[in-house]
């Protein structure tokens, strides 16, 4: 793929040192786009020298927290050092923490989810999507989540942090509609990533139970966002059906059902 002036296009990609987000900067790769990929851990370099070595694309790594501005702000001025508009952009960083809001979360976890998937989302989409828009093409992706569509006892604020992305995600495509620049969001279950683990969520139904290999997510994501689709439940046959389902099962529900799978100590 080469854009107009004969270059690679050129994709942002954030929390890529690994899982979904890793994946997601190999399907540019390999589809020919050139990459600025980041992440807040030193991984972040093993994984730019591995899509180096896989695709051949130029790639920039920047390791860099994105819960701070100043991250977000040290990102976006080294994709505008770049001296070329970005094509695609996937917002991918986030995390979240497992356990009872009163008593089983420390509150400096729960803001950091909230600056992270939310504070950090907003900020680095009004620093680049201008851009885009103003050149009258572009494609947006975001990492939503299934989660994003149920309240979630012993997940709320990321749930609810998600449920932010989801609705922005739609009120930009809406915005979006006419100047060029597709929006979609990407909706996946759970993942076989570092994502359960770095939640102390392990121990959980949800934590211990079937997971989505990441490259599958990652490829369906990519397709989607390549086609403009609005939205994609990726991974497996189940996402597809529970997200369906979701938009008939009543809140109350879904709220319980989340609780018995995220409940600590649930796996046993």
């Amino acid at each position: 793929m080469t854009t107009p002036t004969g270059e690679r296009p050129l994709a942002v990609v954030t929390g890529a040192s690994s899982g979904i987000g890793y994946e997601l900067a190999a399907q540019f790769a390999e589809h020919g786009f050139d990459l600025v990929v980041a992440a807040e851990d030193d991984g972040i370099e093993t994984a730019a020298a591995k899509l180096r070595r896989d695709g051949g694309p130029q790639v920039r790594p920047v390791r860099v927290d994105l819960a701070r501005a100043d991250g977000v702000e040290e990102l976006a001025a080294a994709v505008a050092a770049t001296g070329r508009p970005v094509d695609a952009l996937a917002l991918n960083a986030g995390r979240g923490a497992g356990g009872a809001f009163v008593g089983g979360t420390d509150l400096a976890d729960e803001l950091n989810i909230v600056d992270l998937n939310v504070r950090s989302t907003v900020h680095l989409a009004k620093r680049i999507l201008p851009g885009m828009v103003r050149r009258g093409a572009g494609r947006v992706l975001f990492t939503s989540s299934i989660a994003s569509t149920m309240p979630g006892p012993f997940q709320a604020v990321y749930n609810g942090s998600k449920s932010f992305v989801q609705s922005f995600a739609e009120a930009l495509r809406t915005e979006l509609k006419d100047t060029g620049v597709t929006v979609t969001s990407l909706m996946p279950g759970p993942t076989d990533t570092e994502f359960f683990a770095r939640a102390d969520m392990e121990d959980t139904k949800i934590g211990a139970g079937h997971k989505d290999d990441p490259r599958t997510v990652a490829e369906q994501g990519f397709a989607a966002m390549m086609r403009g689709d609005q939205t994609v439940s990726a991974g497996s046959l189940r996402n597809k059906v529970q997200t369906a389902v979701g938009k008939i099962v009543p809140d109350k529900l879904k709220s319980e059902q989340h609780s018995r799978m995220a409940e600590p100590g649930s796996a046993s």
